[in-house]
């Protein structure tokens, strides 16, 4: 007899049980657009769905995952577009912040005798404003519970910011005064919004304004 087994010398085909064949080595990288929910508005998504589970759950709590999970896109979507969660965390708080980071071309269109009121009523009316307060609230918690989330806080304050406004001041010690005054106004906000102490939390918005804004021109243009 000189038939035999297809595989008992070792030669055969089988691949696995059953003769399946095994599945292909997944691939790193960009998913395919089938499998990935990219398409139109897929960056957009993303981006709305962190700034949504950063102001949720806080830096420390929140994942790529359920970041993916809200913008319905596989994770590796997240990452192909903005990078690890810190990088994320920056373009979320870079879209919170879009208005307020704006601010320096409103603010220093006028003597810099009235820069400190044009700048103060600038901020307050950011955060009075309830469609910009929430996602300003979600950033500063973050902040102020991970050196993470405070670092990409201080870098995109002080780069977007506090330079620009530095930059057209005539007067020494330019960014040590342009951080004191933002020191006040965060710290004001902070009071008022976040921590909501009594009687700043229920003032008067104009009344904050009045007392804060000649603090703040001292501290952008007096001696």
């Amino acid at each position: 007899m000189t038939g035999g087994s297809p595989g008992a010398g070792g030669t055969g085909t089988d691949a696995g049980a059953g003769g399946t064949p095994p599945a292909p080595p997944r691939r790193r990288g960009r998913p395919s657009r089938t499998d990935s929910g990219d398409g139109p508005g897929a960056r957009e998504r993303i981006l709305a769905a962190a700034r949504t589970e950063f102001a949720a759950r806080g830096y420390e709590k929140a994942s790529i995952r359920g970041i993916a999970k809200a913008a319905d896109v596989d994770p590796a979507l997240v990452h192909h577009y903005y990078g690890t969660k810190e990088q994320v965390f920056e373009a979320a708080v870079e879209m919170s912040f879009a208005p307020a980071l704006n601010a320096s071309e409103a603010v220093l269109d006028g003597a810099l005798d009235g820069v400190g009121e044009r700048l103060t009523r600038f901020v307050f009316g950011v955060w009075e404003n309830p469609v910009t307060r929430e996602p300003l609230l979600a950033v500063v918690r973050s902040a102020l519970n991970n050196d993470v989330a405070a670092a990409v806080f201080r870098k995109l304050i002080v780069r977007q910011l506090l330079r620009r406004i530095a930059g057209e001041l005539a007067v020494p010690d330019a960014d040590l005064r342009a951080e004191l005054a933002a020191a006040q106004l965060v710290g004001t906000a902070l009071l008022r919004y976040v921590i909501k102490l009594e009687p700043l939390a229920s003032a008067d918005p104009e009344r904050i304004i009045a007392r804060v804004a000649p603090v703040v021109q001292g501290h952008l243009t007096g001696p």
